[in-house]
């Protein structure tokens, strides 16, 4: 058969491409495709990713092409993929380049990936070379963005550059057939590497041998350990000893707050959790998150992991290091991030030692550094999608790919709580990893590190910095100092629950108009008061309030989050006159003093310290406490999860009354009919049927909008799972975040998707 001269003749193309495509195998997947298809040229690493030039038949080229694109590694995502037909060079054979750096850095920074199968079978083989070795690695596994300190991702551009690779690793790490071609955390036990053991209830004595064996010992013995990941250190004690897990709780400060639980195996979990096949799928996936699921009646796991909720955070090993003391244990541990209360993962050794000598008996370390922390992912599973609470290790720093570019850099301050940044420049936005609460100096140092090194990484100087209207917020306060400093930069404040809204329509590409459920515990409104339960008929670059929740008042301020009793107090004094109230026979009434009823009673009638919120997380709060719970919370969302429990127990689709008047949904008469409830679970039950009805009311009034289902509220699996239904049964269009937290977590990136969209109006403008 005769070729034709179109599908013989030679060129020469560029490729350049961008996404997730450095640290994740792509240049060897590059040279193997080469091969294959006899093609010459090179592959590098650059500031945009990875650039690739190859001479050979046109029918080679397309061929090289379609599986670049369609078939990359596993762990390589391709955003775009550019390419132009340049001269020939008459180039023999195919070589992967030293790394280039081009003008501007735009390749996407590579996540931490679990220990991979090959890696675990080689851990697992005695006759490997890498036996038992804690930091083993390839292509396909390991530290990425945990141990980078800038792009292209080359060994000397991480923290391993202090590791000089032994003669093995060096012929594993050149030879293009191997695993870990250009891996670059590759080391062995001649190379890499170093474990230590101190323990310091021999006055930090420290080990450099049988590290493993003698932190087996210590959780043996009921003690506590602290152990270096790949983002940051983790608490351990055995998972099964009461009184280990009641110590840790008491050293830790840390009452009532559920602890995460790490097994060696599914099947070990299946003793103490009942799991799904999607659950099971998230918990095996190469991101290892930490995963609620439900508990199941045993007697192996200690009561104190999660006291009072049904639910439990399971995770699997992820590095080696873990797997490996798993293993010699032979036990669930309990495995919960080493900070003190409202700061930051500990990375560092010595800031260990200094902060948590107090909780820890012993720690596990060694001397390959932490660049980056990174805290575990912790997610939901709700019908087989995921629901972020945290986004981090193994997802994050996540980028989200834009078709329209943008000629200003856009950096985004977030909220305070579950705080993260946002980097927005041409194509992209680069949501951080979790940083936190912002709640203490050493999370505020955190928090600016974090933008520091992503400035670094990204050579990045914002030409607009976008925050939170709420002027006590530390990332406002950041953010106002940032463009004062800076007086070429603009800056814009952006109202929170809009921000909520835009941040799902941000990772759905959406640009229409939605109906938008902005539904938490709190965020500044417009009016100055506290908002939390709004309704927004929201576009990229407007909003209006279409609807929000009755006020309710916060006795006490911020003491009133930490005592539910005294929110669902002011939704009594709402309802009742004082002497009608003072003879109320209800737990929650005569759980305070006559004084305290008296001095609350004038707080409220003459608005003295309580301020006013539409939130729908300060109305769980309160329906908790005229259920019955008059306890102070120990932490964030405990009502919610509590009412969420006993909900579970009631299975019924009543609902209390509400009406909704001049955009006001009242729930007057559903506060009224709780109080002479008997039963806390059908309340429960009741409230959150309520909270569904009055959605689908106000979607099905909305039917040419889509819905948007943003903020805390829905981390509730119970009012989801029983959205999605409804939506479903009257065929309505619905958005929740699936790969983004729908918690303050992506509030930044809510904000930089306003700016983007507002950025680009101007310039459709300016063009016509």
């Amino acid at each position: 058969m005769q070729l034709s001269a179109a599908s013989t003749s030679k060129k020469r193309i560029r490729f350049t491409v961008s996404g997730v495509v450095q640290g994740v195998g792509f240049r060897p997947f590059v040279y193997q495709l080469a091969d294959k298809y006899t093609l010459s040229g090179f592959v590098s690493n650059s500031g945009k990713g990875v650039s690739i030039e190859v001479e050979g038949s046109a029918e080679d080229i397309k061929a090289f092409y379609e599986a670049l694109v369609t078939m990359p590694p596993p762990l390589a995502r391709i955003e775009s993929c550019e390419k132009e037909e340049i001269m020939l060079q008459e180039s023999e054979g195919f070589i992967i380049q030293a790394s280039s750096q081009s003008d501007s850095i735009s390749s996407m920074l590579p996540v931490d990936v679990a220990l991979c199968d090959a890696c675990r079978a080689e851990m697992k083989d005695p006759n490997n070379r890498r036996y038992k070795y804690p930091f083993i690695n390839c292509t396909d596994c390991g530290p990425r963005y945990t141990i980078i300190d800038t792009l292209p991702y080359d060994r000397k551009n991480t923290s391993m550059k202090f590791f000089g690779m032994c003669e093995a690793c060096v012929l594993e790490y050149i030879e293009p057939s191997s695993r870990r071609y250009h891996a670059q955390p590759i080391s062995c036990y001649e190379c890499g590497p170093q474990l230590f053991f101190i323990d310091l209830e021999e006055k930090n004595c420290r080990y450099e041998s049988d590290v493993i064996a003698l932190a087996v010992k210590k959780l043996q013995s009921g003690k506590t350990i602290a152990l270096k990941g790949l983002g940051g250190f983790h608490i351990i004690c055995d998972a099964t000893n009461k009184e280990a897990v009641e110590s840790l709780r008491e050293r830790k400060h840390r009452p009532s707050k559920p602890l995460a639980v790490m097994a060696a195996s599914i099947e070990a979990m299946l003793e103490f959790a009942l799991l799904s096949e999607s659950e099971i799928s998230k918990l095996s996936s190469k991101e290892r998150p930490i995963v609620v699921v439900s508990k199941k009646q045993n007697r192996i796991l200690a009561d104190a992991i999660a006291p009072n909720i049904d639910k439990i955070g399971l995770f699997l090993p992820y590095t080696p290091l873990h797997e490996l003391l798993l293993e010699a244990f032979g036990k669930p541990i309990v495995a919960t991030s080493a900070n003190l209360s409202d700061e930051p993962i500990i990375t560092d050794e010595q800031e260990l030692l200094q902060k948590l000598s107090f909780v820890v008996d012993g720690v596990v370390t060694h001397d390959r550094d932490i660049r980056n922390a990174c805290d575990d992912s912790v997610m939901m599973d709700i019908g087989g999608d995921a629901l972020f609470l945290r986004l981090a290790r193994g997802y994050a720093p996540k980028s989200i790919y834009h078709q329209k570019p943008i000629e200003k850099n856009i950096l985004a301050f977030g909220a305070n709580q579950k705080s993260t940044v946002a980097l927005s420049f041409g194509h992209n936005t680069i949501l951080s990893p979790h940083i936190g609460d912002l709640n203490s100096i050493d999370a505020v140092n955190y928090f600016q590190e974090t933008i520091a090194t992503f400035e670094r990484i990204y050579e990045f100087v914002p030409e607009i910095v976008v925050c939170d209207k709420h002027p006590n917020y530390e990332s406002t306060k950041l953010a106002h100092a940032y463009a004062a400093s800076h007086p070429k930069t603009e800056l814009i404040e952006l109202q929170h629950h809009y921000a909520h809204a835009l941040a799902v329509m941000a990772e759905y590409g959406l640009e229409k108009e939605v109906l938008a459920f902005c539904f938490d515990g709190t965020g500044y409104g417009d009016d100055g008061t506290l908002w939390g339960g709004e309704v927004l008929r929201a576009t990229p670059t407007q909003y209006s309030r279409f609807a929000h929740l009755q006020t309710l008042y916060l006795l006490g301020g911020e003491k009133a989050v930490r005592e539910p009793r005294r929110v669902g107090l002011s939704l009594l004094f709402e309802l009742f006159t004082f002497e009608e109230l003072k003879n109320l026979e209800h737990p929650l009434v005569t759980s305070f003093t006559p004084q305290e009823l008296k001095t609350l009673h004038m707080m409220h009638t003459k608005g003295i310290n309580r301020p006013a919120s539409s939130s729908v997380g300060r109305l769980f709060d309160g329906v908790y406490a005229l259920s019955g719970f008059l306890e102070e919370l120990g932490f964030e969302g405990e009502s919610g999860l509590i009412l969420e429990k006993i909900a579970m127990q009631y299975k019924s689709d009543e609902s209390y009354p509400f009406t909704i008047e001049g955009g006001v949904i009242e729930y007057t008469e559903m506060v009224r009919e709780i109080v002479f409830e008997k039963e806390p679970k059908l309340i429960a039950a009741k409230f959150i049927n309520t909270l569904c009805e009055i959605i689908i009311l106000l979607a099905q009034q909305n039917r040419e909008l889509s819905v948007v289902l943003c903020g805390g509220v829905f981390q509730n699996r119970v009012l989801v799972e029983k959205l999605k239904k409804r939506f479903e049964s009257h065929s309505i269009e619905y958005y929740i975040a699936k790969e983004t937290p729908v918690n303050d977590g992506a509030i930044s990136l809510g904000q930089a998707y306003y700016v983007r969209k507002i950025l680009e109006q101007k310039s459709k403008d300016n063009n016509e």
